[in-house]
């Protein structure tokens, strides 16, 4: 079969789409990739992406540029909770780099990679906006702050109590 949208999630494409002006729909690009991979398992594939491009009548080479410039959108698998470690100066200067090296350790996976349980997906991250608050990672929609090697272990282990 091919990709589809559920019944209920087609509904809010049509109402995002029709925030914008006809000639101009393909500006709901970024609005609809959140949804279908919402939709889709938490992850883009080739099929979901040229999936977006017909619904917004554009190239799938359109969407691809979009899908693969931002860190928000997963082409590839991930596990159920996405630990994206920002890598940038400020974080790096407080440590996220030995962050990062401790999460690949303890959890024996590669940066991008999932843990063997599915559970874990490590994504370095760029510059996620709390400078002030380095080293840091996005959980999902929160940012954990201040971390440190302790602080990693403990919201490890809480996340395996969620799972």
């Amino acid at each position: 079969m091919a990709v589809q949208f559920s019944e209920e999630t087609q509904q809010k494409v049509d109402k995002i789409i029709a925030r914008y002006p006809e000639d101009k729909k393909q500006s709901a690009l970024i609005p609809l990739l959140h949804v279908a991979q919402a939709e889709f398992g938490g992850w883009l594939d080739t099929p979901h992406l040229d999936y977006v491009a017909e619904v917004l009548n554009i190239l799938p080479v359109e969407v691809y540029e979009v899908a693969s410039f931002y860190s928000m959108f997963n082409l590839n698998p991930v596990g159920k909770f996405v630990l994206e470690v920002c890598q940038t100066g400020p974080c790096m200067l407080r440590g996220s780099d030995k962050i990062i090296e401790h999460i690949k350790t303890k959890l024996n996976i590669e940066a991008g990679g999932t843990s063997a349980d599915g559970l874990f997906t490590l994504k370095p991250a760029e510059c996620l906006g709390a400078c002030g608050y380095a080293p840091m990672m996005q959980l999902g929609k929160t940012y954990r702050e201040n971390l440190t090697i302790e602080k990693v272990d403990e919201l490890i282990e809480e996340l395996k109590k969620l799972a």
